[in-house]
């Protein structure tokens, strides 16, 4: 998308000009998250697949946006994202 602009061959006298429009492809799942159980006090892993690498990741629990810390480890490799849940609790699912 980036490289969506005005593009310009110059030859001194002269120049020709075209307009490259890059059309975005959609972010699908390749694979989503799979529910898990987990025993209080141990950590869980919950991790999705993406179609494009590298994509922006918003982790939620219910409405909330959970933001990293001691709790919670945000993983992304290429198309693979992971969130990490530290000492889970009961509050937790």
């Amino acid at each position: 998308k980036s490289d969506s602009d005005t593009y310009t061959c110059d030859i001194g006298d002269a120049q020709s000009r075209a307009k490259l429009v890059v059309q975005e492809i959609a972010v699908l799942f390749k694979q989503e998250l799979q529910n898990e159980e987990a025993k209080e006090g141990k950590q869980v892993k919950l991790t999705c697949e993406l179609s494009k690498p590298d994509t922006l990741v918003k982790w939620m629990k219910g409405d909330t946006v959970l933001y990293a810390s001691e709790k919670y480890e945000f993983k992304q490799r290429g198309t693979v994202a992971e969130l990490i849940i530290r000492d889970v609790k009961s509050i937790d699912s």
